[in-house]
C-alpha cells in the first residue's frame, strides 16, 4: 500500500508538465470517497513540477 512521502513515478502522462515516468512524492493519503494521493512531482533537479490528485492506476511505487 502507498502511504505519505512514498516516492512514486507516474504510470501515463497525467498533465502538460507531467510525462509517463515521472516521479514524485506522495504529500497526503486520501480515503474517501475513494483512495486517492496528492504527489508533488519533480524533475531531476528536484524542481516542483506540479502537484495533483491521483488515484492507484496512475502511479507506481518506487521506494
Amino acid at each position: 500500500m502507498i502511504k505519505e512521502y512514498d516516492v512514486v513515478k507516474s504510470t501515463k502522462a497525467l498533465s502538460d508538465a507531467i510525462a509517463a515516468g515521472c516521479k514524485g512524492a506522495v504529500v497526503m493519503v486520501h480515503t474517501e470517497p475513494t483512495i486517492g494521493y496528492e504527489v508533488e512531482f519533480v524533475d531531476d533537479n528536484g524542481e516542483t513540477l506540479d502537484v495533483l490528485t491521483v488515484y492507484p492506476d496512475d502511479i507506481q511505487l518506487l521506494n
